[in-house]
């Protein structure tokens, strides 16, 4: 217990808890459905008084330091402000997004684009940042997928926690940290439908298996705060779980940090049908856990009335206000209200030489190769002509991605001019060719004339920024509007054609994997998305980027992704008997069961070739660690990096298990025909899981060991679990 902050607690009335448990909105802009409509002399009043604990979406470090001034100075206990904001993959250095960065692999690169984040974030004022985005996506349809990891719980596990170490570092009082917020418990990637903001139902078994592990891996990593999904669990809405609030977060793992709601999902359980009243919502949430209430107004309006009339104990509101109260003091606020006030650092820190530097490094990284037919790249930085097209190539904005704020949208160096940067030398003809946000084919000719005059066609397509991200769930995962269209005609001209996908989830290109020449996704890279496109197309950056997500061949397949379950029937066929053969086995009768691009995959401009698989023992006991060893080689003529991953099956459980978990990864730079042997190792925790009475522990058994370049492409043998 802080003295301190005892102390406070001491002297506050009811409505100054209340308000220390009350977090709006400022008046710069919104990321909600709705907003305080107050001038900001309105928020010097309710911070004069004590009814808000923090502003967020609000920055400037002389306009966020004139607010702490008064809370410090004219406010009747001096409690300094939270000033919150979404700096999801940079604040105006953009990185790539998040999915993006998560594609690169390298966990050292992502740590560092988050500590990235916060140093530029905490000059302007912010010192609580609604960040990283932990939720495993499944379902392409969900437009948050963008904001996180990918599909797995073990590669999401690290990446969270990676960015928990960038956001926090070591001492959260230091200026230069900021306050991390793990979000959004719990299992929010599976709504049904991929339909944001929609019902989650599943079992406990997949709940702790597939979607809690990246949660408890921030947790552990040290997260300050964690924020409440907007979906039900189990028919309770999140913000009111003690499920999942105090069961598992408080007392299973121990967490001591401060809950936050998401925006206004306190009396949004009204609508859900849980609460009769914004009072009772009040009363269910912070009962439930929920310690902060976002957007809300429904702590501020009745936890006073609810204490005195008896339904809410002073217990449970003095637990909440003490967590709050305990962040602002790590954060170091109560010693120094004005450290992430910097007027000095925000004219130094921002768009800094260093940090633009290493958003350009991290958004070569993030780009994957998915085809190269006759290695059509790189390409040649003289001679042949190149057409340009797609509104994608020269639109800035569209580079910041999703979740882009703070950023402006001429900052971005679009694909035209990093192109031109890279190869002056060359032609470059450039054509719209389409629009992104309606089906107008008025650009078409335009954009074959180009082509027609041109040797080489590249042409970006795929989604714009607000495409992807919160309340961007599409039912279609192809090219959106009539993109494809053009494809098409483009096609009959003959030519080589090379595709740029943006995209912020697995999307549905079967056109482009058959037609296309070469495809790279680029998803949005951020603020040097041009350079470093150009970089990988001329062959000055060697790709090495791998698939977090399954890409489906059709949304039809969503939800799709590689750990799945066989079934009693699996389909083992070559999708050659015809359609109208009735085969009782677990298959589409007009798709195959097989992604598009699976998980893991990413080609090289060199060619690594897998041997030489070895186990160290045939057998082990739970006292064992198991060695394996795989031989890598760079069979090509150019340097490259490649990621070995090391995946697992359990044949046989007391429970199903899945035909593959990922349980470790290394990304290896290999010199033309160098050969490494890399080694992995295991013992019975990484074989353990959720057994059929719902403890943890291992079986003993026969496991399945493979290694490979993607989640499809492995060298596989066995070994067995004895006592």
């Amino acid at each position: 217990m802080s003295e301190r902050i005892e102390s406070l607690l001491a002297q506050m009335t009811l409505e100054e808890k209340a308000g220390q448990l009350n977090f709006p909105v400022g008046d710069l802009f919104v990321t909600g459905p709705a907003m305080i409509t107050a001038e900001s002399a309105e928020f010097d009043d309710r911070i004069r008084n004590g009814t808000i604990t923090g502003l967020f979406n609000i920055h400037g470090a002389k306009y966020t330091a004139r607010l702490q001034r008064i809370a410090v100075e004219e406010s009747r206990l001096k409690i300094p402000l939270l000033i919150g904001a979404d700096v999801i993959h940079g604040f105006q250095t953009m990185f790539p997004i998040p999915l993006a960065e998560a594609a690169s692999w390298d966990i050292e690169a992502i740590e560092e684009s988050a500590r990235i984040a916060a140093r530029e974030s905490t000059a302007v004022g912010i010192n609580f940042n609604f960040a990283p985005m932990v939720d495993i996506a499944r379902d392409a349809r969900w437009g948050r997928s963008a904001e996180g990891a990918g599909e797995d719980p073990f590669y999401g596990s690290l990446v969270g926690a990676a960015r928990i170490r960038g956001f926090q570092g070591d001492d959260l009082s230091k200026p230069y940290t900021v306050a991390a917020c793990v979000k959004h418990i719990a299992a929010y990637g599976a709504a049904e439908g991929g339909r944001e903001y929609n019902t989650v139902d599943m079992s406990e078994r997949r709940l702790r298996e597939v979607y809690l592990p990246p949660y408890k891996a921030a947790i552990d990593a040290g997260a300050a705060t964690v924020m409440t999904s907007f979906n039900e669990f189990d028919g309770v809405p999140v913000t009111a779980s003690k499920f999942l609030l105090q069961d598992i977060l408080r007392e299973e793992w121990g967490f001591n940090g401060m809950v936050v709601s998401d925006w206004a999902s306190v009396p949004e359980m009204v609508i859900h049908g849980s609460a009769n009243d914004t009072c009772d919502a009040a009363k269910q949430a912070i009962e439930g856990g929920t310690d902060m209430d976002m957007m809300g107004e429904a702590f501020i309006e009745h936890i006073p009335q609810l204490v005195q009339d008896g339904k809410v104990s002073m217990e449970t509101v003095d637990h909440a206000v003490r967590n709050v109260l305990r962040l602002k003091e790590k954060l170091g606020l109560f010693d120094d209200p004005f450290r992430y006030s910097d007027e000095k650092r925000e004219k130094t820190e921002l768009r800094s030489r260093k940090h633009l530097s290493a958003a350009h490094d991290m958004a070569r990284k993030s780009i994957v190769l998915l085809k190269n037919q006759n290695q059509i790249l790189p390409l040649a930085k003289e001679g042949k002509s190149i057409a340009l097209i797609g509104q994608l190539a020269e639109n800035s904005a569209e580079m910041n991605g999703c979740w882009a704020y703070f950023a402006k949208p001429y900052h971005p160096i679009s694909f035209l001019t990093g192109i031109k940067e890279k190869a002056p030398a060359l032609t470059i003809n450039y054509a719209e060719g389409y629009h992104l946000y309606n089906e107008t084919t008025r650009y078409f000719d335009e954009a074959i004339e180009v082509a027609q005059n041109s040797d080489i066609l590249v042409v970006a397509v795929g989604e714009g920024a607000v495409m992807n991200g919160e309340a961007a769930s599409r039912a279609e995962i192809g090219l959106p509007g009539n993109q494809l269209s053009l494809l098409k005609e483009l096609k009959r001209l003959r030519k080589p054609i090379i595709a740029l996908v943006s995209c912020g989830r697995g999307i549905a290109i079967p056109w482009l994997a058959e037609n296309a020449d070469a495809i790279l996704v680029n998803w949005a890279l951020g603020s040097e998305a041009g350079r470093a496109v150009a970089d990988v197309l001329f062959g000055d950056y060697n790709p090495s980027g791998k698939l977090p997500v399954t890409f489906p061949r059709s949304v039809g397949q969503a939800p799709i992704y590689y750990g799945s379950r066989t079934t009693g029937r699996p389909y083992d066929g070559d999708y050659s008997e015809p359609k109208s053969e009735r085969i009782y086995t677990s298959k589409y009768r007009d798709e195959k069961n097989s992604p598009l691009f699976p998980f893991g995959f990413g080609l090289s401009y060199s060619t690594f070739r897998y041997s030489n698989l070895q186990i160290s023992q045939e057998q082990i006991t739970a006292e064992d660690r198991l060695r394996v060893f795989v031989d890598v080689e760079n069979a090509g003529e150019v340097a490259g990096e490649e990621v070995v991953q090391f995946y697992i099956r359990d044949m046989v459980g007391s429970v199903t298990r899945p035909v593959k978990e990922l349980k470790g990864f290394k990304k290896v730079k290999l010199q033309s025909r160098e050969k490494q042997t890399i080694e992995f190792s295991l013992g019975a925790n990484d074989l353990s899981f959720y057994r059929r009475d719902m403890t943890w522990g291992y079986e003993e058994g026969e496991f399945e060991v493979m290694i490979g370049g993607s989640s499809e492409s492995v060298l596989t043998t066995k070994f067995n679990l004895i006592s």
